[in-house]
């Protein structure tokens, strides 16, 4: 997947290519996920939280930069699509979950 936008700097940045595992298991608060908006498009944030009542609350990393919950509010459980592994360009690992 590829990054567009500033949302997430300085851990990713815009143009930074992604390896995601799209699967339905459910990622750990803080992991870096990929995730549906209201609109229908793809983003990816941070996993800040999950609710009992089935229900996440994702953020950018940069808070000036991104559109997360704290605009939209909580999204589905299910809007959480995947979970990023690691940058696989520009190549140097980055840390995308705990």
């Amino acid at each position: 997947m590829l990054v567009q936008g500033p949302s997430m700097a300085p851990a990713l940045r815009h143009g930074d290519q992604l390896l995601v595992m799209f699967s339905s298991r459910r990622p750990r608060p803080g992991a870096v996920v990929v995730v549906a908006l209201p609109d229908g498009t793809l983003a990816v944030k941070r996993l800040m939280r999950r609710d009992p009542d089935g229900q996440v609350w994702v953020e950018g990393d940069n808070p000036y930069g991104s559109t997360d919950s704290k605009k939209l509010g909580r999204l589905p459980a299910d809007a959480v699509l995947g979970r990023v592994l690691l940058r696989v360009w520009p190549p140097g690992y980055v840390r995308t979950s705990p």
